[in-house]
């Protein structure tokens, strides 16, 4: 059986096997780009297995006109860089000892036994530059029928790396076919072995988080994930219920993994994960709005349409009920409205705190009047107020 997809066809991709071939090395495609050409699912990082050593890649990139990179030696892994695309070059491996973070590694000349030490059997594929299928373990039909299943012993693999166990549920969420159900044997696995999660660096573990949650429908290994008991090891206090009504109330739009976080942990304080300035500023403000009382249009004001938008989503999934009638059209109400009132309408009559608690008051008048009051109304109301103060 061949594959064929436009990356294997790439000129640059093609030199990096050549350089490996030609020296009488092996070159075979591995894992994500010949699973996702199986899958019909666009490829984004091409991964080579070679029986070359870490050096070697080295010195025959150099020798090719390529850029080797050591992103990953003590792995034995070379970045090669062809045309300007990376390709991860990778020693064929065995693992000599694990300790659920990392291992030791031992170079091999069999890809039988490089294949045996991956996480899932549809991740253990390769193929050769023309394209040939290589299958050492027959993953190839659970691919076929969708199934995630670990390689070998489901136990003895989440052992040598914990993080496995949110890949799992992150295979399943991308790749799997839901009416096949989880692998029982990898479920038990993970829920046995759900205490080694807390050995993993958070960033680690939101950064399965956040793939996990981007997939097109997660709420069903999301579930299975918290009737395993992981869920609330890596998400303290959070709920997986809400979850499927966001996704179904979403409809067609882009999945955003923000979203979903917060319908499942409205308590970012206790989640501890690892968050970019910009992530975990959106996710304070969305919690801030799901929780309080002002309406979507004052959301949007204050916050944009898109905060407004993933706000009354959360709020109705929580609530399993429907997005509420017109709601799309006080979004954009809100974010097109413009505060006519500035601080220096109200001087010099007021000023200092007493200025602040003006422009606070008609900001407010402003919002309850469903943004119609103008700019003279509200430089009166807060002239008369001011004399009242007097």
């Amino acid at each position: 059986m061949r594959i064929a997809g436009d990356w294997l066809a790439r000129p640059a991709t093609q030199a990096v096997a050549a350089m490996l071939t030609g020296a009488g090395h092996r070159a075979l495609f591995v894992g994500g780009c010949v699973r996702n050409t199986l899958l019909g699912v666009a490829v984004s990082d091409v991964d080579i297995a070679t029986d070359a050593p870490p050096a070697e890649v080295t010195d025959l990139a150099r020798a090719a006109g390529l850029h080797p990179v050591p992103t990953g030696i003590e792995h034995g892994t070379v970045t090669v860089v062809s045309a300007g695309v990376p390709h991860e070059v990778t020693t064929f491996r065995r693992d000599v000892s694990t300790d659920g973070r990392r291992a030791v590694v031992a170079y091999t000349a069999d890809v039988a036994e490089d294949a045996a030490r991956r996480d899932f059997t549809m991740n253990a594929l390769y193929a050769t530059p023309d394209g040939t299928l290589v299958d050492p373990l027959g993953g190839l039909s659970d691919l076929i029928a969708r199934r995630v299943r670990f390689v070998g012993e489901a136990a003895a693999r989440i052992a040598e790396d914990y993080l496995r166990i949110l890949r799992f549920f992150r295979f399943h969420a991308w790749y799997a076919d839901p009416a096949g159900g989880i692998d029982p044997e990898g479920l038990a696995a993970c829920a046995a072995g759900a205490d080694g999660l807390g050995t993993l660096s958070r960033e680690r573990v939101t950064g399965e988080l956040r793939r996990l949650l981007a997939a097109a429908d997660p709420a069903p290994a999301v579930a299975a994930m918290a009737a395993a008991g992981v869920l609330g090891r890596v998400l303290p206090g959070a709920g997986a219920e809400a979850l499927a009504p966001l996704v179904a109330l979403e409809g067609s739009r882009v999945p955003d993994w923000r979203r979903r976080l917060a319908v499942m942990a409205p308590m970012m304080a206790d989640a501890d994960l690892r968050l970019s300035r910009a992530d975990a500023t959106h996710l304070e403000a969305l919690g801030t709005a799901v929780a309080g009382d002002a309406g979507l249009a004052e959301i949007a004001w204050r916050n944009g349409a898109r905060l407004a938008e993933d706000a009354a989503l959360v709020r109705a999934a929580r609530a399993g009920a429907p997005l509420p009638p017109g709601w799309e059209g006080e979004v954009a109400r809100g974010a097109g409205a413009v505060f006519p009132l500035r601080a220096a309408d109200l001087m010099p009559p007021l000023s200092g705190p007493a200025l602040g608690s003006a422009l606070k008051a008609a900001e407010r008048r402003w919002i309850d009047s469903g943004f119609t009051l103008t700019r003279e109304a509200l430089r009166g109301g807060a002239a008369g107020g001011a004399g009242r103060q007097a």
